[in-house]
């Protein structure tokens, strides 16, 4: 098993990574109200996310989907998707990456409310 990386710290919020194995990632990633990821997709890996707390709104490939505690989303490799959270609490999820790779570098940027390419 590899060391995992401490808390990474994110314009919209943060994520801890909980394993990174060769065949897997997973991390925690909490969403600060009125904040949202930039909108992107990965060539390499699929995503699964579930919920833990609060809410948000996921946009997958044009659709826009409410989520909450409990709940969970298949993301596709390929898909353009994102999580923004509208509420007044934290959001969290889990996200279960699967595929070939799971570098920071797979993330391809459409939109990003933070400036970054």
């Amino acid at each position: 098993m590899k060391h995992l990386a401490e808390t990474d710290q994110r314009p919209w919020g943060y994520y801890t990574v909980l394993a990174d194995e060769e065949d897997h990632k997973v991390k925690r990633i909490v969403v600060y109200p009125g904040q949202r990821l930039s909108l992107q997709k990965h060539q390499q890996r699929a995503e699964h996310w579930f919920v833990l707390s609060g809410e948000g709104i996921v946009t997958l490939d044009g659709e826009r989907l409410n989520k909450k505690g409990g709940e969970s989303l298949e993301i596709p490799r390929g898909s353009v998707h994102r999580i923004e959270n509208q509420g007044t609490a934290d959001l969290s999820f889990i996200e279960v990456q699967t595929g070939d790779y799971f570098g920071e570098d797979d993330i391809e940027r459409m939109e990003d409310d933070y400036g970054r390419n």
